[in-house]
């Protein structure tokens, strides 16, 4: 039985959700996408007893990698991920936390993901899913033992990412849903970047963007 559990937070103003992984036998924990609002963040961790152990990013913006570099300096932690073509949105952060009012430091990770790459965390290992579109360096983390998956901003309950941002393609991200995320099964719970979670399935039935039948008329 997995030991691996979820904790999940909205921050900043795009109520980003920043979920906490933690293995539930040791209390190690890792925080995933911490855009911003540290303070909840460690507040939740503490009030949960768990260890801070790594720092996960599955992509580049702003409200997912904002507070990052302040994150793993207050905790001595280590950051992995994204994929190195979201160097270009990890070198611009302080400079668009200026334009949105956002205090954020700049992010260069100590480990880029790759398709095929495992993360671990305690004892537990994920599975990394390299899937672009939305950014171009947009990764996944997959825990097949959870069924679950930590999803960025790929695919939302009833939408998909956004891809009018630099390095954003559509039919790109909807190839990496189809291609990438369908296959793992429709009883697979993801945890997206904004909103409630849902099933890979329900999205299958009535997403408007990935549906079965949207998708067979392309």
């Amino acid at each position: 039985m997995s030991q691996l559990k979820v904790l999940i937070h909205p921050v900043t103003p795009f109520q980003q959700n920043a979920p906490i992984l933690y293995c539930e036998e040791s209390k190690k924990c890792a925080f995933v996408d911490p855009g911003g609002d540290i303070d909840i963040l460690l507040g939740i961790a503490k009030d949960n007893n768990l260890i801070p152990e790594k720092i996960f990013l599955t992509h580049g913006h702003i409200d997912h990698a904002g507070a990052a570099t302040e994150l793993a300096r207050i905790l001595s932690l280590e950051i992995e991920g994204p994929h190195k073509e979201d160097l270009f949105l990890l070198e611009s952060l302080q400079e668009q936390g200026k334009m949105l009012g956002m205090e954020c430091e700049n992010c260069v990770p100590d480990r880029w993901l790759n398709e095929g790459d495992e993360i671990k965390l305690a004892n537990e290992n994920l599975k990394v899913l390299f899937c672009p579109g939305h950014s171009p360096g947009h990764v996944v983390f997959y825990h097949p033992e959870s069924k679950m998956v930590i999803i960025g901003d790929v695919l939302f309950r009833g939408s998909v990412g956004r891809t009018d941002l630099p390095g954003g393609d559509h039919q790109t991200l909807i190839n990496s849903i189809t291609e990438k995320l369908w296959p793992l099964g429709d009883e697979i719970l993801f945890i997206p970047g904004h909103g409630p979670t849902s099933t890979f399935g329900q999205e299958r039935k009535d997403n408007a963007f990935v549906a079965d039948k949207i998708i067979g008329q392309v």
